[in-house]
C-alpha cells in the first residue's frame, strides 16, 4: 500500500469516530467520489459492556448483525465474529471501483486475521486510500499489519489533510505506472 493510503482515528468513543467517518463519506459524495465499505451503527443492549451493534455496508446498506445474545462456549465476549466476517465479504467486490476505502474499525478479530481483514487486504492489494480507526489495546496488531499508516486525530480537518495527501500520492502513483508502460 502506498504511504500514507491508509490512515487510522485514534483518540476517541466508536460513537464519535463512526460520526466522523459518516461526515467524510457525505462529502466524499458529495465531491463525486466512490466511497464503499463498513460503517458501525451500535444497536446492541444499553444494558450491555459490548458496544457491538451492526455494520452498515456502505453501498448496499445491508446490514451485518456483531452482536450474539449469548457469547460462545470459549468467551464471555458477545462479538459475533462471523457477522464481522460476512460483512467484510460484503464488501470486496466494491473496492476495486471504488476511490476511497471506509473500514469501521481494525480491532481483535482483524488482529488475528479475522473480520474486516480480507476488506482490508484487497484494498491494500489494489492501493486504495483507506481510513479505519483503532482501539489503543490493539495498536501494536495495527502497527504490524500497516507500519506506514498514518495516525490521526479525531477531527475532521485530519480527517480532510490525510485525504488531500493520500488522493495527490494515489495520482502520482498512477501517474508513475502509466509512464512506465
Amino acid at each position: 500500500m502506498a504511504q500514507n493510503a491508509i490512515a487510522a482515528i485514534v483518540g476517541a468513543e466508536t460513537a464519535a469516530i463512526q460520526a466522523l467517518l459518516l461526515n467524510a463519506v457525505a462529502g466524499w459524495r458529495a465531491a463525486g467520489l466512490k466511497v464503499c465499505g463498513l460503517i458501525e451503527e451500535a444497536d446492541g443492549p444499553a444494558e450491555s459492556r459490548c458496544s457491538a451493534g451492526t455494520l452498515r455496508n456502505l453501498v448496499t446498506g445491508d446490514r451485518f448483525p456483531m452482536y450474539l445474545d449469548e457469547p460462545p462456549a470459549h468467551t464471555s465476549c458477545h462479538l459475533d465474529e462471523m457477522g464481522v466476517t460476512n460483512a467484510g465479504e460484503s464488501a470486496l467486490d466494491q473496492i476495486a471501483g471504488s476511490d476511497v476505502v471506509v473500514l469501521s474499525k481494525f480491532g481483535k478479530v482483524e488482529a488475528v486475521g479475522g473480520g474486516l481483514f480480507c476488506a482490508f487486504e484487497a484494498a491494500g492489494a489494489l492501493g486504495k486510500p483507506v481510513i479505519t480507526s483503532v482501539a489503543p489495546k490493539h495498536h501494536y496488531a495495527w502497527q504490524r499489519f500497516a507500519p506506514e499508516a498514518s495516525i490521526i486525530k479525531p477531527q475532521q480537518g485530519e480527517i480532510d489533510n490525510w485525504w488531500q495527501a493520500s488522493s495527490a500520492a494515489a495520482v502520482a502513483l498512477r501517474g508513475a505506472a502509466s509512464n512506465g508502460r
